[in-house]
């Protein structure tokens, strides 16, 4: 069933159901900040246009978001350990209360990484959610991520 998941590109259309899911419980637990958020995607294409957005489909219909950035450009602190060039991070949920725990947001997971993957300069993937979401854990670790405790991140690499 999952197989039917896709990533397209966020589009101005689905600011209306992105604003809707940060109001969920589900969501609002882990993205805390959701003005931030909106402003994200609606200055992708400019301000924010180093962060790739997506929206997570399962049968043309949406579901859920996802994004990844190069690290270097976004200079968070807490992957300063991890060397810079190379190094992607990846943000995702599933906004829809009835697609959770039926493995959508392992499979958004594991486009994003094949996405970027794909790129001829990713040689990294680092994901750091809050330990208590063990959903996103669980996606991570499904999809080969391996968590490093003493920074408390996830890292998969090329």
């Amino acid at each position: 069933m999952t197989q039917k998941i896709k990533l397209r590109r966020f589009e101005d259309n689905d600011l209306p159901i992105f604003k809707e899911w940060l109001k969920k419980d589900h969501v609002k637990r882990w993205y805390t900040e959701p003005e931030d958020w909106i402003a994200e995607v609606t200055l992708r294409d400019s301000t924010f246009s180093w962060i790739t957005h997506f929206i997570v489909e399962w049968e043309e219909m949406p579901i859920g978001f996802g994004q990844y950035y190069k690290c270097l450009d976004a200079n968070e602190a807490c992957y300063s350990h991890i060397p810079q060039n190379g190094t992607y991070s990846i943000d995702y949920l599933i906004g829809e209360a009835d697609c959770l725990g039926k493995g959508y947001g392992k499979k958004a997971v594991q486009l994003l990484t094949e996405m970027i993957f794909g790129l001829s300069d990713s040689k990294r993937i680092v994901v750091q959610p809050e330990p208590e979401n063990r959903g996103s854990c669980k996606a991570l670790l499904a999809n080969g991520y391996i968590f490093d405790e003493h920074y408390g991140v996830y890292q998969k690499e090329k």
